[in-house]
């Protein structure tokens, strides 16, 4: 499995949360080649990997399939598309972002910007109640393609950087997704000592939505949620970030299995893989905690692949965490660990 072009083939591809199916059967595609059951079940992909044996505990891991985007909600009479925001957008970088209108057919646009020449050189940050989407259409062009509720999403294809690092959008969590399936290749043909069943899971930006419908019907014993969590860059507090290619970052707070967790460090420490810690002193914003408050809970972790200028289209990572973050997995999931 080659991760790079993994990762870039999910992060290109469509699917803001509650429109995942582009990237969902994208991923299904990927996942059936370990998990041959493997199936869309509420909009969630999952499949079952390996032999389940009786007696062993259940073991799921998580990444979701969803992106940030925004939902259409009308068209005004001079042929501007109205936006609203899914999930968490930072309204900074909005003026001249060039998005995709995924109506009956993608049509592309580019969000208004009004020249710095008419502010005196700056302005204030666009509310979201003002943007809009220019795209050289009229309003009855418009009518006969989008809809209220389209989606949109910026569009933006990645790029190499330096060494391992790439830059794109839908990193956040596409490149989870790619490290589980790393993890699967990594585990063919070995003894596990859990019955692991995967779940790329659906609007995780709009309140893990995915993850609790998936929690309820597989109700693991163990969870571990495979997503991004934010890396060091100039100007934020070190001590609240991890940094690209140190490997990925190990969950540690009150809402989590410290027994899972100890249990991550201590493989990756056996293991010389490099790991990081996450102190979280609360919840952690990510499908775990829909994890380990379902029926009667499960033990939960999170595994999160360091990530910087989350939820823009300009978000970076280093494909050597990816590559780390499934080498500590399988470790984990092994028989002879």
């Amino acid at each position: 499995m080659d991760i790079r072009s993994t990762v870039v083939s999910l992060s290109e591809t469509s699917g803001a949360s509650g429109s995942e199916s582009p990237a969902a059967q994208l991923a299904l595609s990927m996942l059936r080649e370990y998990c041959p059951d493997a199936e869309i079940v509420n909009g969630n992909v999952t499949g079952k990997f390996g032999d389940h044996r009786e007696g062993l505990p259940s073991l799921v891991l998580d990444a979701h399939i969803d992106q940030v985007g925004f939902a259409v909600t009308y068209i005004t009479d001079d042929g501007f598309i109205k936006i609203g925001n899914i999930g968490g957008i930072d309204r900074r970088l909005l003026p001249a972002q060039p998005v995709v209108i995924h109506g009956s057919r993608d049509i592309k646009g580019v969000i208004c910007s009004v020249p710095p020449h008419l502010t005196n050189g700056g302005s204030e940050v666009l509310e979201m109640d003002d943007a809009a989407i220019d795209t050289g259409l009229t309003k009855d062009e418009l009518e006969k393609t989008v809809s209220a509720g389209d989606t949109v999403t910026f569009d933006v294809a990645c790029r190499d950087l330096i060494g391992n690092r790439i830059t794109g959008g839908a990193l956040d969590d596409r490149c989870g997704v790619a490290s589980i399936l790393y993890t699967l290749e990594l585990l063919k043909g070995c003894s596990t000592a859990y019955n692991v069943t995967v779940i790329f899971s659906t609007q995780e930006e709009v309140g893990e939505r995915g993850a609790k419908i998936g929690a309820f019907a597989i109700d693991p014993d163990i969870a571990i949620a495979v997503d991004v969590s934010f890396a060091y860059a100039v100007g934020e507090d070190e001590s609240k970030c991890g940094c690209l290619g140190k490997g990925p970052m190990i969950g540690i707070s009150p809402s989590l299995s410290r027994e899972i967790s100890d249990g991550l460090i201590e493989t990756a420490k056996n293991s010389d893989i490099p790991y990081q810690t996450e102190v979280m002193s609360g919840l952690t914003s990510t499908n775990a905690d829909r994890y380990s408050v379902n029926r009667c809970g499960a033990k939960t972790c999170t595994v999160s692949i360091p990530l910087r200028n989350m939820h823009t289209p300009a978000e970076v990572i280093d494909l050597s965490d990816v590559e780390m973050t499934a080498k500590l997995l399988a470790e984990f999931i092994r028989r002879d660990k």
